[in-house]
C-alpha cells in the first residue's frame, strides 16, 4: 500500500482475533490509525484487554455489530476492514460487507478466512461447515470493482488447546499430556498443513504490507506440514516416556461425524473439519508464504513444548 492504511478490526479480542490484533499492532508503523470495534459486554467482560489495546495507541470503537447506523459511524476514517469473528458470527460479515461497499473510503475487506480452506475441491461446497463462508465469498464477488479483497487462508490452529491439545472428544484426535495418550486420526502417516495461531497474525499483518501481492486472491499459508505420527514422536520425546496410541481411521471418522449432524451435537463440526483434515484438505500444490514476506514461522516442536507446559500446568491448578 503506497499510503498507510487506516485499519477497523472486528472480532479484536476473540480466540484468533487477539494474535491478529496484536500483530498488527506490532506493526504499526506500517499503518495509519489502528481501530477496534468492540461490544459493551467485552467492554465489561474484558477490561485489562481493552486497556492493553488502549494503551498501545489503539481507537477503541463501542457499539453493536447488527446496527447499521454504528457501525457506519465505525466506518468514518478508515479505509480497511479486518474481520476476525468467530464461526458463530460469520454470517454477520454480511452486512458489513454490504456496508463497506457503500461507503466509497473503504478500499479493503478481509474476511475471517483463517481456517480450512473452503474451496479446496468441488466436494469443498458441500460440506456443512463451510456454507457460511461461501456465502461471505459470494457477497464479496458483488462489491464494487474497486472494493478489494484477500483470504488468507491459513489451515488448523495448530496451538493447545487446538490441534495438539486434549480434545473431549477423542474420537476426533487427541494429544493428552498429563496421561501420555494420543489418539491420531487415520493411520497417522497423513500429511496435514497447520498454523500456529501467532502466524496467523503475522500472515495478516503481512498480507496487509504485502496487499499487491495478496489482492483478490486467496493466500493459502501454514507454519508446516506435518504427520500426526510425528506429532506423537515430539510429544514422547518431550515427555521422555512412552504413549498409549489409539487410531481413529476414516471410515469410523466418516460414521462418528454422521451420528453427531443426525444427533445434532454441536460437536459434529469439529468431526466434520478433523475428517476433512484427515483426507488431505490442508495440502496445497504450494503456499503462498514468501509471497506476502513471511519466511520464518512457528516450528512443531516449539508448540509441543507449550502445549505439554500449559497441560500440565491446567492439570496442576485442579488440585
Amino acid at each position: 500500500m503506497a499510503t498507510k492504511s487506516n485499519l477497523l478490526i472486528f472480532g479484536a479480542t476473540g480466540s484468533i482475533g487477539k494474535y491478529i490484533t496484536d500483530a498488527i499492532v506490532n506493526a504499526q508503523d506500517a499503518f495509519g490509525r489502528i481501530a477496534i470495534f468492540t461490544s459493551p459486554n467485552t467492554l465489561t467482560h474484558k477490561p485489562d484487554e481493552i486497556n492493553a489495546l488502549r494503551h498501545r495507541g489503539v481507537d477503541i470503537l463501542v457499539g453493536n455489530i447488527a446496527n447499521r447506523d454504528e457501525v457506519l459511524k465505525a466506518y468514518e476514517g478508515v479505509d480497511t476492514i479486518i474481520s476476525a469473528l468467530g464461526r458463530g458470527a460469520i454470517a454477520a460479515q454480511i452486512p458489513l460487507i454490504q456496508l463497506a461497499n457503500e461507503t466509497p473510503h473503504i478500499k479493503r475487506f478481509l474476511p475471517s478466512e483463517y481456517g480450512t480452506d473452503i474451496e479446496y475441491g468441488p466436494a469443498s461446497q458441500h460440506e456443512k461447515p463451510h456454507q457460511q463462508k461461501l456465502k461471505v465469498r459470494a457477497a464479496l464477488k458483488e462489491v464494487r470493482r474497486d472494493l478489494e479483497y484477500a483470504y488468507v487462508v491459513t489451515g488448523p490452529y495448530a496451538d493447545f488447546p487446538f490441534y495438539l491439545g486434549r480434545s473431549p472428544f477423542a474420537k476426533a484426535g487427541t494429544f493428552d499430556a498429563v496421561a501420555k495418550k494420543a489418539v491420531l486420526l487415520g493411520d497417522g502417516q497423513g500429511r496435514i498443513s497447520l498454523t500456529a495461531c501467532a502466524d496467523v497474525g503475522t500472515f495478516v499483518a503481512h498480507t496487509l504490507t504485502h496487499w499487491d501481492a495478496a489482492r483478490n486472491r486467496a493466500l493459502k499459508v501454514n507454519s508446516f506440514t506435518t504427520t500426526p505420527a510425528e506429532i506423537l514422536t515430539l510429544f514422547e520425546n518431550q515427555t521422555a516416556s512412552d504413549w498409549a496410541v489409539e487410531y481413529t481411521p476414516l471410515d469410523e471418522l466418516r460414521a462418528v461425524e454422521k451420528e453427531a449432524w443426525d444427533n445434532g451435537a454441536p460437536e459434529a463440526t469439529l468431526y466434520t473439519l478433523r475428517r476433512i483434515w484427515t483426507e488431505g484438505g490442508t495440502l496445497y500444490e504450494r503456499r503462498d508464504n514468501e509471497d506476502i514476506g513471511v519466511t520464518k514461522t512457528t516450528t512443531l516442536s516449539e508448540l509441543v513444548k507449550d502445549s505439554v507446559q500449559k497441560q500440565i500446568e491446567a492439570a496442576a491448578s485442579k488440585h
